[in-house]
């Protein structure tokens, strides 16, 4: 993965635009972050599936951004946040539909097993493990109460 984006770095300042650039640069920083707090607890380098979550939280972060900079009638900031969204996204993984998400839901909950809601965080944490960054896990949260009642 971070190959991919010291080569999306290249690219984009080559072409230069300044909107890539800065995004990825922010990805980067997010990800030397994690880097730096792993090695301060004696851990590795951050492996692909924590950057595949440092992606989701950063697109999550944005699109709160965005809604609210339209709710205070700041749309060109709105806009901003939308283009860096477009940019992260393509490093993740394609997001399931709706019907995938159930589906996948129900696949989980059958193999764990649960009974009820007391059940819920341990089909949550499969869910996260089987399917990391392919789906929005909030949504997916309440797909997983809704059969789990």
């Amino acid at each position: 993965m971070r190959e991919k984006f010291a080569e999306a770095l290249k690219a984009a300042m080559k072409s230069q635009d300044r909107r890539r650039i800065s995004t990825l640069r922010l990805i980067n920083a997010a990800i030397n972050d994690r880097d730096i707090l792993n090695r301060g607890a004696g851990k590795d380098p951050v492996p692909d599936e924590e950057i595949m979550q440092i992606l989701v939280k950063m697109v999550r972060q944005r699109e709160e951004s965005a809604k609210a900079f339209e709710e205070g009638g700041r749309l060109e900031l709105a806009e901003q946040e939308r283009d860096e969204i477009a940019i992260i996204r393509e490093f993740l993984p394609a997001q399931f539909g709706e019907a995938q998400v159930e589906q996948a839901c129900r696949q989980v909950i059958d193999e764990v097993g649960a009974a009820g809601l007391r059940d819920m965080g341990r089909c949550m944490n499969a869910l996260k493990e089987k399917f990391p960054g392919k789906m929005d896990f909030g949504k997916a949260s309440g797909i997983v109460k809704t059969m789990l009642r």
